[in-house]
């Protein structure tokens, strides 16, 4: 299925591709404190849909995962990485994408804290 997701202001927009049932939360020092469920798919799924000059980047610990999110309203709605596989991959942010239903999702408790 095809979502489209985006900060609260807009200013970073993007399309997803996924079946989302599932959802990880993570109590890593940034996840904690930023309250994202988390959902990973190829980042070939996952098409900016405004200019990449739009997005602020942090990334912290190993900065192997680029956390991206929006200069102008704060929100992070996806991140990008290397997968376990060596494949690229996309963290998104469920809750940046209206049609899914949060409360139908199997929320996993992840422990980043620890790694």
């Amino acid at each position: 299925m095809l979502y489209e997701g985006s900060c609260h202001c807009g200013k970073v927009a993007f399309e997803v591709e996924g079946e989302f049932t599932e959802a990880l939360d993570c109590n890593c020092s940034l996840c904690r404190r930023r309250g994202g469920l988390l959902a990973f798919v190829p980042r070939d799924k996952l098409v900016l849909k405004t200019p990449e000059d739009d997005l602020s980047t942090y990334t912290f610990n190993r900065h192997v995962i680029r956390h991206h999110f929006c200069a102008n309203c704060g929100i992070a709605p996806f991140g990008e990485g290397v997968g376990p596989n060596g494949e690229a991959m996309a963290s998104v942010n469920l809750r940046c994408i209206p049609a899914v239903d949060l409360g139908a999702l199997k929320v996993t408790a992840y422990d980043g804290e620890a790694k």
